[in-house]
């Protein structure tokens, strides 16, 4: 039995007629595939080689393309130094400041009737401004006119009775004492004609406060008292507020170690000029001129104080506004000038690049004067007609070779 059991086992794992025949098909159609995946490999080391040969040929060739023609020109932007003449500022921050603010109030206590300006307008020296009710005051013009035809009368008696007593002490009718007497009554009567004259005076007077006049040209300010009500010649506010802003003024300050320069310009009797710029300094508003200074240094600041003045027709300051005043002192003439962004810092103090006529750079050092603006004069190391770098400068160095005029290479 155990015979038979050994036999169905090996006969169930012996393979088949058709598995027997399929392996060997198998075999032989893995090997197809390395043998392909073996000559694609093949042929890709072989591309990978000629490609590397090649652009080794296409390096050596340039290499030595660039070899020939020298070293690379770097690209830079260049300006000529010119001679010219270069002005000298005292910077200051000042802050405007009207020559004259005045604030408009009534002389008289009576009823506003008539306001007669609008909020901000521009007013001209001697322009109604407002009215205050005249009828009290036309009443007491027509009492002090009356009083004066009564004492006018009263005189008129008094010097014909003069008269009267001068006749009769020529006769000696009266005695001269009486005759006296009534020269003193005229006399006295004399005064108080002058005295209502004055009253009268003073009553039209007070009927011209009624109307209210600008004192000044210029800007009124906000309206402070409205039609109708009652005024007061001791109010405090006032009406409103006139500042004068055609001519205007700028207080500012400058460092006393720069007041020597401006005293000396000052009191020979040179008119120094002053322009007015916004608070980046870029922007110019008005032109003007240092009209005075303060007579003491602050000491806590080491500054003094100046005022210069401006016409400002356009209105462009205005009062409380901040600028920045540039006080010309002097012009510098004849000087070599060159954008100040050509000017390099080292070790060895100020240098520029200056391009020769062969087309390389030159390190020159150089002494440098007075700067104003985007300007620089240049005391020493460098004549009028020089090109020198003024962008580009990054890569260069002494003997680089440049090319001019094309738009320089930023960054690294």
């Amino acid at each position: 039995m155990s015979t038979d059991i050994e036999h169905r086992v090996e006969t169930a794992a012996a393979p088949s007629p058709p598995e027997q025949a399929a392996q060997p098909l198998q075999g032989a159609h893995k090997n197809r595939i390395r043998l392909w995946l073996l000559l694609l490999a093949a042929l890709l080391g072989v591309g990978f080689l000629v490609f590397e040969k090649a652009r080794t040929r296409q390096a050596a060739a340039t290499a030595q393309a660039q070899a020939s023609k020298g070293p690379a020109s770097i690209p830079v932007a260049v300006a000529s130094a010119r001679a010219g003449d270069i002005p000298v500022y005292l910077n200051g921050l000042g802050s405007v400041t009207p020559l004259n603010t005045i604030t408009v109030r009534t002389r008289l206590d009576g009823q506003l009737t008539r306001v007669d300006f609008q909020e901000g307008q521009f007013v001209k020296q001697g322009q109604l401004l407002a009215e205050i009710d005249p009828r009290p005051y036309e009443v007491q013009l027509a009492q002090a006119q009356a009083q004066l035809a009564r004492d006018q009368a009263t005189l008129d008696n008094a010097k014909a009775d003069l008269a009267r007593y001068q006749y009769l002490a020529d006769k000696q009718v009266i005695p001269k004492q009486q005759l006296d007497t009534q020269a003193s009554v005229v006399v006295q009567d004399a005064a108080v004609i002058k005295v209502d004259d004055a009253q009268i005076d003073n009553a039209k007077l007070q009927l011209t406060y009624c109307r209210i006049t600008a004192p000044i040209s210029g800007r009124i300010g906000l309206r402070l008292v409205d039609q109708g009500n009652l005024v007061h010649a001791a109010d405090a506010n006032g009406l409103a507020v006139i500042t004068q802003i055609q001519p205007i003024a700028v207080v500012f300050t400058i460092p006393e170690d720069s007041l020597n320069s401006v005293i000396q310009k000052f009191r020979g009797g040179q008119r120094l000029a002053a322009e007015a710029y916004d608070r980046s300094g870029q922007t110019k508003l008005v032109a003007g001129r240092l009209l005075t200074m303060d007579n003491e240094i602050d000491p806590t600041t080491g500054t003094n104080r100046l005022k210069a003045v401006f016409e400002n027709n356009a209105n462009a300051l205005f009062p409380n506004q901040f600028v920045n005043i540039q006080l010309l002192v002097e012009t510098q003439k004849d000087k070599v000038l060159i954008p100040a962004v050509a000017i390099q810092r080292g070790p060895n103090g100020a240098f520029v690049y200056v391009v020769k006529p062969d087309q390389t750079v030159e390190v020159r050092k150089i002494t440098v004067g007075t700067m104003e603006g985007s300007e620089a004069a240049i005391e020493t190391g460098l004549a009028a007609g020089e090109q020198v770098v003024v962008d580009g400068v990054d890569k260069l160095q002494a003997g680089s070779k440049v090319q001019v005029g094309a738009k320089p290479e930023t960054g690294p």
